[in-house]
This record gives C-alpha cells, structure tokens and sequence, in this order.
C-alpha cells in the first residue's frame, strides 16, 4: 500500500464485520493506526489480528453503539492507546426490520433507528471533541443507496440511513470550521454473509442481483474500503458535506440488464 493515511488514527465501529472489518484492515495497511470496535468482540479481536500478522497495528473494543458510556470508552481507549482518534468511521447497524408503519412493531422501529442513527449521533459526539483537539480530520458515515429510495416493507432502513445522509451535511456545516471533514459513503448491494443469507452460493447472488446494476454485479466490500480511504486521506481535503455513492449504477440506472442495448 502507499501509506495514504500514514500517521492518522481511526476509530472504526462494526469492524468485527465485513464492510467495518474490510475498511479498518485497509486503513491499517495504509498506515493508520486502528481502534477496532464492534458489539462482536470475537469479530473485532479477529480483525485486529489480521491487521497485526500483516504488520499493522490496532486494538480491539467492545462496543454498542446504543450505550453512551461505551461510546465514550471507546474513543477514550483509541486515545489511550494510539493518542486520537483524527478518523472516525461510523459502520456499525442493527438487524433490518421488515414491514409497513402500521405492521412494523414500535420496538423494532425503536432499536432500528437507535442503532443506524443514534448510534452514528453519540460515537460523533465523543469523537469529535478529540478530533478537534488533535487539530482536525474526518468523519465518514457509512449510509447506503437505499437512503435516497423507497423500498417496500424498509420503513425504519430507509427512513435511518436517509437520516444519516443529512445529518452528515449538518455535522459538515458545523465542524468546517474545526479542520473537520464529515461526509457519508452509500454502498450499493455489497456482498456480504448478512446479505447473501437468502442465496446458497456467490454465483447465485451475483445472476440474481447483477440484474439491476450497470456493473452486473453486486459490490464488493473492498470496493467500499477504497472509498473510505480516498475521504479519510489528504486526497479527500476540498470533500466536505457530500455522499459518495459507490452503487455500480444502480440509481442512476433503476431497470434491469435485460433493459440495456446490447
């Protein structure tokens, strides 16, 4: 890797899973240090091994992002171990609740919502002060295509990561004068084991849900990492405020291949 983010220190949460855990190795091979946090200690503690066996350094944390005093340990452990953070990547989400507002039940709208905005709130809350006191850097809030359509039966999903969309732009008007970039990251389909569950294998996946993406194929979760880096790097300076849809085409597009000239 070429040391794009030499010298920075990122606190990641949802990093025991695939896109958290993809973004927080990248970041490690680019020279951030990286404080791994995740509700799965087993997956961060997996994560942070694979980055210190490759040569980069990270710590694991315990973390749920629905609990104000683990967010705030975690940032204070990122201090304490590495002296930051200057880079918070805000991943971690609750399971997807599926149903209208009149049949989906006020607990799972509740806990969604918490989880994919709350969350998001409270670890932007702790982080930030450390961010500005280290004298600036970025926050990256993972959103997701799905925040700027509607979808059947995904009330609270969509409804959440619309909402994370704008309170990146709210942050990024508040903290520009801070050194603070904030901006969001909105993933198309990635292929990971919590969204492959219904296919039995990659193939499968790709023929079914390549369908509506100019790519012809879902996403991959590198591909997400990339994008992460490129806001969290230097690169990234004159990026404030905005989101970076990474969704192979898929709003740009909103048919299937079969409705693409051959």
């Amino acid at each position: 890797m070429s040391g794009r983010l030499q010298g920075k220190i990122a606190l990641v949460t949802g990093a025991g899973g695939a896109i958290g855990g993809a973004i927080a190795r990248r970041f490690a091979a680019e020279g951030a240090a990286v404080c791994v946090a995740d509700i799965n200690l087993e997956g961060a503690e997996k994560t942070v091994t694979d980055i210190q066996v490759a040569g980069g350094k990270a710590v694991a944390c315990p973390l749920d992002v629905t609990i104000p005093a683990q967010c705030e340990r975690a940032v204070q452990l990122a201090a304490e171990r590495f002296g930051g953070p200057t880079v918070l990547v805000n991943v971690a989400a609750g399971p997807t609740s599926d149903g209208t507002v009149v049949d989906l039940p006020l607990e799972a709208w509740t806990k969604e919502i918490t989880t994919n905005l709350t969350g998001y709130f409270l670890m932007a809350k702790y982080a930030i002060p450390r961010i500005r006191e280290a004298g600036g850097g970025a926050v990256i809030n993972i959103a997701s295509q799905l925040g700027q359509i509607g979808v059947p039966r995904r009330s609270a999903y969509c409804s959440s990561k619309a909402a994370i969309i704008e309170l990146t732009r709210c942050m990024a008007i508040d903290h520009a004068s801070e050194n603070i970039r904030v901006n969001s990251i909105s993933p198309g389909a990635i292929n990971t084991p919590r969204s492959m569950w219904r296919y039995k294998t990659e193939e499968e996946a790709i023929a079914d849900r390549g369908r509506f993406y100019l790519t012809r194929r879902p996403g991959r979760v590198d591909e997400i990492a990339s994008g992460a880096v490129y806001l969290a790097s230097d690169e990234a300076s004159f990026c404030t405020g905005m989101d970076l849809l990474i969704d192979g085409g898929y709003l740009a597009f909103k048919g299937t291949t079969a409705d693409l000239p051959a």
